[in-house]
């Protein structure tokens, strides 16, 4: 067994972590605010109206400025993978790389070469050309998500792949596997849909900023009822998602489902907890409860784990230590297992050196007898198994209620924009320009429930985090963390600058 310096580990996993959520806080306005510059110019061209025109220019302004910034922080989040965790990279690039390059083929082609067109080519090209550079803009850069979460999903749900025991990498055998990853296709849905809906609090925000200084009323307006609307289905296509999304989960990621609802022993029929405090002394197998106070929704978490009222949904005990009536086994007996592939695999590599053929075909042999549990011989307990609960947990809970308020805000909003009376709605303004921060926050909680949810691995069940690093010192990733926070910071602090000083001109007015 390797050493492993788990100071290094944390410490590349923070650095990660602060690239994410910084390059997340750009993303999803990107991906939703592209098609809302593609509906807002669709407008103009169909009634001519010069407002139309002036309204879409500043939207389009605003994503591009926002566009720049998260381009930058994703290159550095890409790099992070070849600086940090360089046996990541070795053992599964050859999978992962693939829809990386596609999404770099993607992102230059369509949004590159139609980028030019949408920001300077008013006047220069017809409408209708320029119409159609705004939506392959807006079609690219949803694109170039599709094969990050790609990517991101395989992670979930490593599929189409084999393990070469000759090189000890994970390499591709179905390429179509990996791009139709069930986890992939239902991440990528709920994802974009859930960046179409922040960014239409993110115009719902700005317009009533207007509306409340009494400022370009008519652009205000009208750009209201286009991203209500927007919001408000993209809401609805949020909750499907999210159902496909937990049941996806449920069958690949048990122990990160378990996680999220705070469920320690497996129940059938099982409750969903609509709101808890958890206990913060409680421990895998003590028989406390896991919850202070907690409210429930019977039968819904077997609806949403299997589809069934009935069905047993596996807590955190039962995948941690086994349950023999369920027929579930326990993470210890995995552990075993894993470390004998490991002997097995040092055994083959030994024997292949030594020209011993027949002992080599031994060992392989073996190898294959338990080469699925690789990488549960990493893990020192079956603990080890569980993810951080509290975190994942309260930033689900956090993130459906968001997410359950957002449609209501759009549907108030569509009511007073249909009654011409939204100026006079203060308290309704005063809600919709804070709902961009509430966005911001169900966004983050997304992720933190995403990618906390399946810690301790890497490659959900094949590769753990702590084996994944590259061989640094913690002070070296220590120091370019605090260089990236200070980056990071600054980038974000110029976008929020720049576009405040854009907002405060406001919309051109062009004859």
């Amino acid at each position: 067994m390797m050493d492993i310096d788990l100071t290094m580990v944390n410490w590349a996993r923070a650095q990660f972590a602060l690239t994410a959520m910084y390059h997340w806080i750009f993303v999803p306005l990107t991906l939703g605010l592209s098609f809302l510059c593609a509906f807002f110019e669709s407008i103009y061209v169909k009634t001519g109206d010069k407002e139309w025109k002036n309204l879409t220019k500043f939207w389009m302004t605003l994503f591009g400025i926002n566009f720049a910034i998260g381009v930058a922080t994703g290159i550095i989040l890409e790099f992070e993978f070849g600086t940090n965790w360089s046996n990541y990279s070795w053992m599964v690039g050859d999978i992962f790389g693939a829809p990386l390059a596609i999404e770099g083929i993607f992102a230059f082609f369509l949004e590159a070469t139609f980028f030019a067109v949408m920001f300077f080519g008013w006047n220069r090209v017809s409408k209708k050309f320029h119409l159609f550079s705004t939506w392959m803009v807006a079609i690219g850069s949803n694109l170039s998500a599709v094969w990050i979460l790609v990517a991101n999903g395989w992670m979930q749900n490593p599929v189409g792949m084999i393990f070469n025991p000759e090189t000890a990498r994970f390499e591709m055998q179905s390429f179509f596997d990996v791009i139709f990853n069930p986890v992939a296709v239902s991440k990528f849905v709920h994802t974009s849909s859930s960046g179409f809906l922040f960014a239409s609090l993110f115009v719902l925000t700005i317009s009533c900023w207007y509306l409340i200084k009494g400022k370009h009323i008519q652009m205000a307006k009208r750009s209201i009822v286009v991203a209500s609307v927007f919001g408000l289905l993209s809401s609805g296509y949020v909750c499907v998602t999210g159902d496909t999304s937990a049941y996806e989960v449920a069958q690949n990621q048990p122990m990160k489902l378990a996680a999220i609802e705070g469920l320690y022993k497996g129940e059938g029929p099982a409750a969903i907890v609509a709101a808890g405090i958890l206990r913060v002394d409680k421990q895998p197998g003590d028989n406390q409860d896991p919850f202070l106070v907690k409210v429930e929704v019977p039968y819904l978490l077997s609806v949403l784990a299997e589809h069934s009222f009935d069905a047993f949904v596996p807590g955190i005990d039962d995948l941690t230590y086994g349950n023999k009536e369920q027929g579930i086994e326990g993470v210890q007996s995995k552990i075993d297992k894993g470390k004998k592939a490991i002997n097995n695999l040092a055994m083959f590599k030994k024997a292949r050196k030594e020209n011993n053929n027949q002992k080599a075909d031994q060992a392989l042999a073996q190898f294959r007898e338990n080469q699925n549990y690789l990488g549960y011989g990493y893990l020192d307990s079956p603990e080890e198994a569980i993810p951080p609960v509290a975190l994942p947990y309260y930033a689900f809970h956090i993130m459906v209620a968001l997410g359950t308020l957002f449609p209501l805000l759009f549907i108030v909003f569509l009511f007073y924009a249909a009654k011409d009376s939204l100026p006079e709605k203060k308290w309704l303004l005063n809600i919709g320009f804070i709902s961009l921060f509430l966005g911001l926050i169900a966004q983050q909680s997304g992720w933190v429930v995403a990618e906390v949810g399946r810690q301790p691995w890497a490659i959900y069940g094949f590769l753990p985090v702590k084996i994944s690093t590259t061989n640094l010192a913690a002070a070296n990733v220590q120091i370019t963390f605090f260089m990236f926070l200070g980056i990071f910071t600054l980038l974000l602090a110029a976008e929020i600058k720049i576009m405040l000083k854009q907002i405060s001109i406001g919309p051109k007015e062009e004859n």
